[in-house]
C-alpha cells in the first residue's frame, strides 16, 4: 500500500496567530536604487486555522518523518510517491530539506577573539549553532558550510558538500577570474572541451572516497552558477583558433552545415542543441567521476541560476545524470508553480532550491551586494520566508530549500566575494546575535513543513491573493 502522509496535530499559542494589519502586503525592492513596491505575501495566517495549528512530531535522527517510512538504503535518495517528490533519509523516512547555506564562522577583524569569547572556540560554536538551527526547525547544512567542524559536534546535522570541479580545473589551467557570486570564464566558455578536463575530474573526485560511508551526507554539488547560456556556441567560436573550445565548436558546427560553415551559419536551433551538447558532456564526465569514488550519495548538480532557468535544454541535458536539480532562485517574490513544474518535467528530477534570501534595512548594513530582495524590517524578512516556502511546499516537484545564509556579510572581511561584503543575508548578525523576528517566522513554517505539504496536496487555493480571500471568507462564515 502506498504511504499516505500522516499529520500530527499540536496546537500552538493563539497569540502567534494574531494577524497584523499589513501582514499580507510587504514593501520590497530588488536593489537599493529601485523604488519600493508592495507585494502580496501569503503567510500561515492566510491558511485555514485547522492547518496552521498542526505540526509534525516524531522525527528521525536526520529530521525525516518517522510515521512515513519506505525502503531504507542507509543513505539519502529521492523517490516519487503519489505524484510528489521526496528525499528519503538513511532510516527510510520521508524527508524535506529545510537548510541554511554558508554555516561558517564569521571572518574579519577580531573574528577569532569574538569566537573564543562567545563560544570558547570552534567546537563550542558548532554545538551552539547546531542547537540554534535544530530548535528553529532546520535539518540541513547547505553549500559552503563548515562540514568538518560540524561532523565533530555532539549532535550531528545532515550536510552537503560543494566540490567545484570546473572552477578548480580553471584555477589549475588558468584563465578564470572572480565574478560576484561565482567564477568567471573566458568569453563565458567553460573548459568542458579541454582534453585534460576528464582526467582532472577523475583525480579530483578521489577525495570523495573518504566520505562515501557517511550517512549524514546528503550529497554533492559539483560547481556553482556556471554560464550555461544559449549563445554558448557563438561564444566558443570567438575564442582563439587554438583553444580546444573553439575547435570543438567548429567541428560540431561543420558536422551540421558543412566544412566551410562558420559563425554566420549558426541558427537558433544550433544554439540550443550545442548548449545541450556541452551540458551533457559536463554532467556525464562529472557524474561518472563522482559515482566512481562515491556510489552511495546523491549528485545534486551544479546550482543553476539566472538565464539558465529559462533554458529547458539545460535541464533536459542534466537530468539523466543527477539525483536532484539544484536551483539558486532569485528575482521572484513568489516561486512560480508553472516554472517549478516545468523544471521537473524537463529534467524528470525533483527540484532543490539552493539559494534565496532577502535583506532588511533595519540591519544597518548597506545591502548593495547580492541578489536578494530588500525589505524594511526583520519581520518582513520572516513574512517573505513564509510566502516563499509555502509556494515551494505547494509544489510537488520541490524537495526543500537552503536559505542563504547563516551570518550577515562582514564589511571587515576584505577577502570576501564581491557579492558578500555588506548585506543582511544572515539569520544571525556578525556578532552571532540571532534575528529573532526572522527566526520566529522560519520556525513556524519549518516545524509544520510535512503537515503543510500534505495540506497542499489537497488544496485548491494556489496564489497569495486566492488564499487570503478564501481564508477571509471562511472566517466570515465562522462569525
Amino acid at each position: 500500500m502506498k504511504p499516505v502522509l500522516v499529520i500530527f496535530a499540536v496546537f500552538w499559542a493563539a497569540a502567534s496567530l494574531q494577524a497584523q494589519p499589513d501582514s499580507r502586503m510587504v514593501e520590497a525592492k530588488i536593489r537599493v536604487t529601485s523604488q519600493w513596491k508592495s507585494y502580496p505575501t501569503r503567510t500561515l495566517q492566510d491558511l485555514p486555522v485547522n492547518v496552521v495549528g498542526k505540526a509534525e512530531v516524531g522525527l528521525s535522527q536526520f529530521g525525516g518523518l518517522l510515521a512515513q517510512k519506505v525502503n531504507a538504503s542507509g543513505f539519502f535518495y529521492c523517490t516519487n510517491l503519489n505524484n510528489r517528490w521526496w528525499f528519503v533519509d538513511p532510516d527510510g523516512c520521508l524527508f524535506l530539506d529545510k537548510g541554511v547555506s554558508g554555516v561558517d564562522i564569521v571572518h574579519g577583524t577580531n573574528s577569532s577573539d569574538l569566537l573564543r569569547q562567545k563560544f570558547g572556540g570552534e567546537a563550542g560554536w558548532a554545538d551552539q549553532t547546531t542547537t540554534l538551527l535544530r530548535s528553529n526547525g532546520f535539518n540541513n547544512l547547505g553549500a559552503w558550510s563548515e562540514a568538518d567542524i560540524f561532523r565533530r559536534a555532539a549532535h550531528p546535522m545532515v550536510y552537503t558538500r560543494i566540490l567545484n570541479f570546473m572552477s578548480s580545473y580553471g584555477q589549475k589551467r588558468g584563465g578564470t577570474y572572480q565574478q560576484p557570486g561565482h567564477t568567471g570564464y573566458p568569453n563565458n566558455c567553460i573548459f568542458v572541451f579541454d582534453p585534460e578536463f576528464e582526467a582532472f575530474c577523475d583525480t579530483y573526485a578521489r577525495q570523495l572516497a573518504q566520505w562515501k560511508n557517511d550517512t549524514w551526507l546528503l550529497g554533492y554539488f559539483s560547481d556553482n552558477e556556471m554560464p550555461l547560456w544559449r549563445g554558448m556556441l557563438t561564444n566558443y567560436l570567438q575564442l582563439p583558433p587554438q583553444d580546444p573550445g573553439y575547435q570543438a565548436a567548429s567541428k560540431w558546427l561543420q558536422a551540421r552545415h558543412g566544412a566551410q560553415a562558420g559563425a554566420n551559419a549558426v541558427t537558433l536551433q544550433d544554439q540550443e542543441d550545442f548548449l545541450a551538447f556541452a551540458v551533457d558532456r559536463y554532467y556525464r564526465i562529472v557524474s561518472s567521476a563522482v559515482k566512481k569514488y562515491d556510489p552511495n550519495h546523491l549528485y545534486l548538480g551544479s546550482r543553476f541560476n539566472g538565464r539558465v532557468l529559462k533554458e529547458p535544454e539545460v535541464f533536459k541535458a542534466a537530468g539523466p545524470y543527477v539525483g536532484v536539480v539544484s536551483v539558486n532562485y532569485y528575482d521572484v517574490w513568489t516561486p512560480s508553480q508553472q516554472q517549478l513544474a516545468s523544471w521537473e518535467q524537463e529534467s524528470r528530477r525533483p527540484i532543490l532550491i539552493t539559494e534565496w534570501y532577502t535583506k532588511a534595512e533595519d540591519s544597518g548594513l548597506a545591502n548593495t551586494g547580492g541578489a536578494g530582495w530588500i525589505v524594511r524590517t526583520q519581520r518582513d524578512r520572516g513574512l517573505f520566508y513564509q510566502n516563499f516556502t509555502l509556494a515551494l511546499l505547494q509544489s510537488k516537484a520541490c524537495v526543500g530549500w537552503d536559505w542563504f545564509k547563516y551570518a550577515d556579510n562582514n564589511p571587515a572581511d576584505a577577502a570576501a566575494d564581491p557579492s558578500n561584503r555588506d548585506a543582511n543575508k544572515g539569520i544571525v548578525n556578525i556578532y552571532y546575535q540571532p534575528y529573532q523576528p526572522l527566526l520566529d517566522a522560519m520556525k513556524q513554517i519549518n516545524d509544520r513543513a510535512y503537515a503543510l505539504a500534505a495540506y497542499f496536496a489537497g488544496s485548491t487555493s494556489h496564489t497569495p491573493e486566492e488564499a487570503t480571500a478564501a481564508n477571509a471568507a471562511a472566517h466570515s462564515n465562522e462569525n
